[in-house]
């Protein structure tokens, strides 16, 4: 389920709430756009995440965590906490 580099940014940054793509994008530096998406369809797949697509114009589609996915709201928050910590700490070597 966690396999790669980028599911646990893409989890983390939904942990702070409801996001669309462009957002998403915004927040995990480096991440493709072709990456972003295969990455969001896994994580929806695997029910930890929402996608909602919107009758708008043009088309509005938002991202959430499931009920499933908040169950790993406070593993989530402690990894990045210990990965901010953790580069302070290199960067102060």
């Amino acid at each position: 389920i966690f396999s790669g580099k980028w599911k646990i940014p893409i989890l983390i940054a939904l942990t702070h709430g409801v996001k669309r793509f462009s957002d998403l994008s915004k927040e995990i530096p480096r991440i493709t756009d072709r990456m972003l998406s295969k990455e969001l369809r896994d994580l929806e797949m695997n029910q930890l995440v929402k996608r909602t697509v919107y009758d708008t114009f043009p088309v509005t589609v938002e991202y959430t965590m499931t009920d499933y996915g908040k169950t790993l709201k406070e593993v989530l928050v402690a990894l990045e906490k210990w990965g901010s910590n953790h580069r302070k700490r290199i960067m102060q070597d």
